[in-house]
């Protein structure tokens, strides 16, 4: 290890990255990760895509749920 380091070349902020921008991995089961691999395969689309249509519409039936209560 160097006594001493020096940072007069240092770039403030190189690899900051804002927290809305971190994009976080979702790890799928197995049987599911294939369901919607088939499913975007038919589509033509990616999983991602499948996937968030699905939350997407997963989010919209419970929040129409709570307004019912």
């Amino acid at each position: 290890m160097k006594k001493d380091y020096g940072f007069t070349k240092a770039v403030k902020g190189r690899f900051y990255i804002p927290k809305n921008d971190i994009e976080l991995p979702v790890y799928l089961d197995r049987k599911v990760k294939h369901f919607f691999t088939d499913i975007a395969a038919k589509r033509k689309s990616s999983v991602s895509k499948v996937v968030n249509k699905v939350l997407s519409k997963e989010i919209e039936l419970y929040e129409s749920l709570q307004k019912v209560r």
